[in-house]
């Protein structure tokens, strides 16, 4: 009899039903006017995965200005940010690299003449006969190797940046272009690197000088985490927002990248943009939109439909047998747009109330 006490006073401790379970509303057809009900459909869709992503220059639109030779630096002639043509004058360097090569080119062109007047001598008189044929053949032989050593001591000035006019002066005899070099740039774009002054010693090929880029167009690099990567593919359109709330920009997805990064353990999306206006900037970190092609199918429901109880789990309201409102939990997945995908919870043919949600629920939890 004690333990049978015991069980009636502990049942009669526990909170009433309706205090753990929340009853349906009933409302009158005037209050019902202000609820918006749907019929839930399957729907089609495309998700979009909003990331975030950080701005970088395109690299088939930039290019790294290394000192094509040996030498000290004597004049820069552009400025950090200075838009510049493809040819244009960077920097002036004194270099022995430079006055070597073309001397080189001057004799290369001395000797090559030289020995084009004697082959072509000697292919005259090789025709009338007055020199054997291996002294002809020697001299053609000498001049085809002279005008291949002239060839090449002509790269080597193109290779130096020198400009066609003072390799004409070369040519021509005129050494007014002494031991000057010129680094000029390979490529139209704008300057977003100096790395040299004045007096600065510059070593052949490992000296960074500049970097020229083509702002026009930069690469946006997306983050893709986890079993988003599945959705996101080459070719898929994006949109691209400043982080200040400012302008967004189209671009589309050119590459997925095929590892993950350990440190972040993610997947990089390249997304090209249109940087028209130079809004951005590298290192820039922005908002990435990326919208799937892939259709789906699957329930979906208004953003406005879905309330949060005490715990912070979503529910709505369903249209209930007897005409009541009742509340139902459910998943929530991927936002689409102003509505939400409904993986469990929801049925096809269930009715739910779209708009006025939030009045029901202040009516049930009084």
């Amino acid at each position: 009899m004690v333990a049978l006490a015991g069980c009636s006073s502990n049942d009669s401790a526990l909170p009433p039903a309706s205090a753990t379970t929340p009853h349906n509303v009933t409302l009158t057809k005037e209050q019902q006017q202000n609820l918006k009900v749907i019929t839930i459909a399957p729907s089609q869709y495309r998700t979009t995965l909003t990331t975030f992503g950080e701005v970088d220059f395109d690299h088939n639109r930039a290019a790294a200005v290394l000192a094509p030779f040996s030498g000290a630096v004597t004049k820069v002639l552009v400025t950090l940010g200075e838009h510049v043509k493809q040819g244009q004058p960077l920097a002036d360097v004194a270099s022995p690299d430079y006055a070597a090569a073309a001397g080189a080119y001057r004799q290369a062109v001395l000797a090559a003449n030289a020995a084009d007047a004697v082959a072509a001598n000697d292919r005259a008189l090789f025709a009338h006969q007055a020199i054997s044929e291996r002294e002809n053949a020697d001299a053609q032989a000498a001049a085809a190797g002279a005008d291949a050593q002239r060839a090449s001591a002509l790269q080597a000035l193109v290779a130096l940046h020198m400009s066609p006019q003072a390799i004409a002066a070369i040519r021509a005899g005129n050494s007014a272009a002494g031991n000057v070099g010129v680094i000029r740039a390979p490529i139209t774009g704008t300057v977003v690197d100096k790395s040299i002054a004045p007096g600065q010693t510059l070593a052949s090929g490992t000296s960074p000088c500049f970097t020229i880029a083509d702002t026009s167009r930069m690469w946006v690099m997306a983050r893709i985490f986890g079993g988003d990567v599945a959705h996101v593919q080459t070719g898929d359109p994006a949109t691209v927002e400043l982080d200040d709330g400012g302008k967004s920009m189209a671009g589309k997805v050119t590459n997925v990248g095929a590892v993950i990064n350990p440190d972040t353990r993610s997947v990089t999306a390249r997304v090209s943009v249109d940087n028209t206006g130079d809004a951005l900037k590298q290192h820039m970190f922005v908002s990435v939109h990326i919208a799937s092609r892939d259709l789906l199918t699957g329930i979906l429901v208004p953003v406005s439909a879905v309330l949060r109880n005490g715990q912070d789990l979503p529910f709505v309201y369903v249209v209930d047998h007897d005409g009541s409102y009742a509340r139902r939990m459910l998943t929530l997945g991927a936002r689409v747009g102003d509505r939400y995908v409904i993986p469990e919870g929801l049925h096809p043919g269930d009715e739910v109330v779209a708009n006025g949600a939030t009045f029901l629920h202040f009516i049930q939890t009084q």
